[in-house]
C-alpha cells in the first residue's frame, strides 16, 4: 500500500486529481485481500492492483469516470453478467447475478470494489507516517445500511449514518485522524483497527450505527500497512544468500547472523537488510521478544553447536515459523541433543520444520530458497501444498459478501 500512497502524494503536488480503489472482498478465488488499494491518475497512470490483471482495465475506467463524480460507487466485478453499478450510499444486502459486471474473469471470483473519486483530507499527516516509517490503518465506510431490522434501530433512531467513503487513519501508536460522523463509531473502529495492525492484513468489518458489534448497518473495510515480516536467518552460507534473496522478494526484512565475522560480511549478503555477528541463541536473547508470528526464523548452519542452541533460543520467541536445514540423520541426532537439554519433543516437532523446506527435489541454493519459502507459506496459510491441479474449490480462500 506504501507505494500507492506514495504515487499519490506525488501526483497532488502535481495538482492533478486521482481515484481510489479498494478491494471490499473477493469471492471465489481470487489474488488480493480486503484492503488492496489502486490510484488512477486524471490522465491514466496507475499505482498499485485489485486483482492479478484481470479487471483492472475495468476498474481504471471506472475510476476514471468517477474523478468527475459526487460520490463514491461500489462495483462488483464478476462473469454473471453487466447492469449499471448501484450506488454504495443506498446499497442493500446481497448481491444478485445482475449486478456483476462481466469482464472475463479467468480466475472465476468476483471482486468487490469501492471507487472514491475525493482523497481523504488527512493526507499530510499519512504522509509524515510514512517518513517516520509509522504502521497505519485506513478504515473507510464502504456501504451503509438504514434499514437493517437491527435490535439498535430505536436507540439509533436519531443517529445519521456516516457517509460512505468516511475513513479514519489509526496509527500504530493509537493515534486517529479524521472521523466517521459518530464519536462513538470512531472508537470503536479505531480499537478494531489496532488488533488489524497487530494482525498485519486488511479486512472488513461490521458496525451499528454507534459502534455496536451486534447490528449490521455500517460496513467498514480496513486497509493496514505495517513493518514487513522479518526472516532471521542463522548462518553466513551460500543457501543463506539464496534465501536472503528470494525472502526480498517476498517483501522481508531479512537479518543474516553468524558468529563468524569473516563470513558474515555485506559484501557476502549484499541482499540482506542486516548482517549481524554473533551467535544465534545470544542474538535473540537480544531481539526474540520483538518477533511475531509474521516473523520466519531459519537456520542453516548445519553444525550442533549452533543448531541445537539457536533452536532453543528460537522455541522461546513468538515466530511464526521455524525451520533448520540438515538431513533426517542430522535431525534426528539434535532431536537427541535438545531432549538432554530438558527441551520438550512434542514442542519441537510441532513448532520446528526439519529437515526445512518442502520435497521439491531441490538441489542447489536457488532452489532450495522456493522449497524453504514454499513451506513458509504454506505453513502460514495452512495448506498442504499439493498441485493445484489435484485440488478442488478455490484456489483463494475468502468470506463470501453479505453487503
Amino acid at each position: 500500500m506504501i507505494d500507492v500512497i506514495e504515487r499519490v502524494l506525488a501526483w497532488r503536488a502535481q495538482g492533478k486529481r486521482c481515484a481510489l480503489a479498494t478491494v471490499v472482498a473477493v469471492e471465489g478465488s481470487g489474488p488480493r485481500e480486503p484492503g488492496a488499494l489502486m490510484a488512477v491518475s486524471e490522465d491514466g497512470e496507475v499505482a498499485g492492483s485489485v486483482s492479478g490483471g484481470c479487471v483492472e482495465g475495468a476498474v481504471v475506467a471506472e475510476a476514471l469516470q468517477r474523478l468527475d463524480a459526487p460520490e463514491p460507487v461500489l462495483r462488483t466485478f464478476g462473469i454473471l453478467g453487466s447492469t449499471t453499478p448501484r450506488e454504495a450510499t443506498t446499497l442493500a444486502f446481497g448481491f444478485s447475478d445482475d449486478q456483476a459486471v462481466a469482464v472475463g474473469l479467468t480466475c472465476g471470483g468476483t471482486f468487490h470494489i469501492l471507487v472514491q473519486p475525493e482523497l481523504p483530507n488527512y493526507l499530510d499527516r499519512l504522509a509524515e507516517a510514512l517518513r517516520e516509517e509509522t504502521p497505519f490503518a485506513i478504515a473507510t465506510v464502504y456501504a451503509v445500511n438504514e434499514d437493517p431490522g437491527s435490535y439498535f434501530a430505536d436507540e439509533n433512531s436519531d443517529v445519521p449514518v456516516p457517509a460512505v467513503g468516511s475513513s479514519l487513519l489509526v496509527l500504530g501508536d493509537g493515534e486517529v485522524v479524521g472521523s466517521l460522523g459518530n464519536p462513538d463509531l470512531d472508537r470503536v473502529v479505531a480499537r478494531d483497527a489496532v488488533g488489524v495492525l497487530r494482525q498485519g492484513q486488511g479486512t472488513r468489518r461490521e458496525y451499528g450505527r454507534k459502534g455496536q458489534s451486534r447490528s449490521r448497518e455500517v460496513a467498514v473495510v480496513m486497509a493496514v500497512s505495517v513493518e514487513p515480516p522479518k526472516m532471521l536467518i542463522f548462518g553466513a552460507v551460500d543457501f543463506s544468500d539464496a534465501l536472503a534473496q528470494a525472502a526480498k522478494l517476498l517483501g522481508y526484512h531479512v537479518v543474516v547472523v553468524d558468529a563468524r565475522s569473516v563470513f558474515a560480511t555485506k559484501e557476502r549478503f549484499p541482499k540482506a537488510d542486516e548482517v549481524v555477528v554473533s551467535w544465534p541463541n545470544d542474538y535473540l536473547f537480544e531481539c526474540g521478544a520483538t518477533l511475531d508470528e509474521r516473523d520466519s526464523i531459519c537456520i542453516l548452519t548445519h553444525d550442533p553447536k549452533f543448531d541445537v542452541p539457536a533452536i532453543e533460543a528460537s522455541l522461546a520467541t513468538k515466530a511464526g515459523y521455524i525451520g533448520v536445514m540438515g538431513s533426517r540423520r542430522t535431525q534426528e541426532d539434535r532431536m537427541m541433543r535438545l531432549a538432554a537439554d530438558g527441551v520438550s519433543i512434542e514442542e519441537v516437532r510441532n513448532r520446528v520444520s526439519g529437515p526445512i523446506g518442502l520435497d521439491l527435489g531441490a538441489r542447489t541454493p536457488q532452489e532450495t530458497a522456493i522449497s524453504i519459502l514454499a513451506e513458509i507459506i504454506a505453513r502460514r496459510e495452512r495448506r498442504m501444498a499439493g498441485p493445484l491441479s489435484e485440488t478442488q474449490g478455490p484456489i483463494h480462500t475468502e468470506g463470501v459478501m453479505t453487503w
